[in-house]
Formats: structure tokens, C-alpha cells, sequence
């Protein structure tokens, strides 16, 4: 390499370095926001949990967590995420108030989410299967937006495609055959 070209690479790496630190320093703003939120919530219903954040990939990763009974923290998770979801989508909103930006913060309460990925990637290791053996697409249940990433990149991951279909709330994942 000339001296010319290893200095344009060297710039570069330089500028992809720099914005992934801009990045990651934008993403754990966000986390700190969501928690100074999650944390005057939890005060005002007057229950127990810690907040730890991370940062995966290109979303804040926020979870309340509780050191002994989780099932105060349930009643924040409701039945089948949905008191979770909406949860998210208002920490989702106060995060945008103090940043200007959309966030895509994904929040965990109780080990909820983590469950769910567990479950749902069996299920999508299943369908694939099916598919493999069937020659034949497998439609899955309507599921959340959350639950259907999860789907596809499990099916991806089994070297098969996937696609979305139908409308809120009944949309759901099809596996199709190789």
C-alpha cells in the first residue's frame, strides 16, 4: 500500500470507530433516561426492583430485576407481555421527549423477554423443521412485533426465510420451505 492509501484507511477506520462510540454513547443516554423513568415509576407503585441496562447491537437494553420475589414485578409484566409492551413504549416516549429521537429500547421486566426468546426459538426451530421435512410453508399463531424477530432470526439461523403477513394484531410469521 502507498503511503496515500494506508492513511485513507486509517481515516476511515478511524471515522467507523468514532461513530461506533457515538453510537454506543447515544444508546447508553438512552438507558440512563429509561431508567431515571422506570425508577420514578417503581417508586410511585411503591414496588422493589433494580434496573440494569446494557447495550446490544443497536439498542438500549433496559431490565427491572428483582433480588427475591419477582411476583410483584408480574403485575408489570400482565398477561402475555402486555402491560410489558406498553411499559416500553411509554419509556420509549420519554426517551424521545429528552432526546428528540425514536428509540427502539427494548425493556425487560422479570426475566419476561428472556423467557419468551427462549420459547419462541424453539418454536421457530420447530416450524423449521416442519417446513424442511413438509416442503410445505408453516404458518405460526399472530404474534407481537417483538415475538416475530425473534421468529425470523431463529428461522434465518436454521437456513431457512420467513415473511410477515395479515394486519395488527393478527399478523404473524411463515416459515417457508427451502
Amino acid at each position: 500500500m502507498t503511503e496515500g492509501t494506508t492513511s485513507a484507511v486509517e481515516a476511515e477506520a478511524e471515522a467507523t470507530a468514532s461513530a461506533d462510540e457515538s453510537l454506543v454513547s447515544r444508546l447508553e443516554q438512552e438507558g440512563d433516561i429509561a431508567a431515571d423513568y422506570l425508577e420514578g415509576l417503581l417508586d410511585i407503585a411503591d414496588l422493589d426492583g433494580d434496573i440494569d441496562m446494557d447495550v446490544e447491537g443497536d439498542r438500549a437494553l433496559v431490565s427491572i430485576v428483582s433480588d427475591g420475589n419477582d411476583r410483584a414485578l408480574q403485575r408489570l409484566v400482565g398477561q402475555d407481555g402486555e402491560v410489558l409492551e406498553a411499559l416500553q413504549e411509554l419509556t420509549r416516549l420519554a426517551v424521545h421527549r429528552e432526546t428528540g429521537e425514536r428509540s427502539r429500547l427494548m425493556l425487560d421486566i422479570a426475566g419476561f423477554r428472556a423467557r419468551k426468546r427462549e420459547e419462541l426459538a424453539v418454536l421457530a426451530s420447530k416450524a423449521a423443521e416442519q417446513a424442511k421435512s413438509t416442503n410445505e410453508q408453516v404458518k405460526l399463531r399472530p404474534m407481537t412485533p417483538f415475538e416475530r424477530k425473534v421468529v425470523h432470526d431463529a428461522v434465518a439461523a436454521a437456513g431457512l426465510r420467513s415473511e410477515s403477513e395479515g394486519e395488527e394484531p393478527q399478523r404473524c410469521v411463515v416459515v417457508l420451505p427451502a
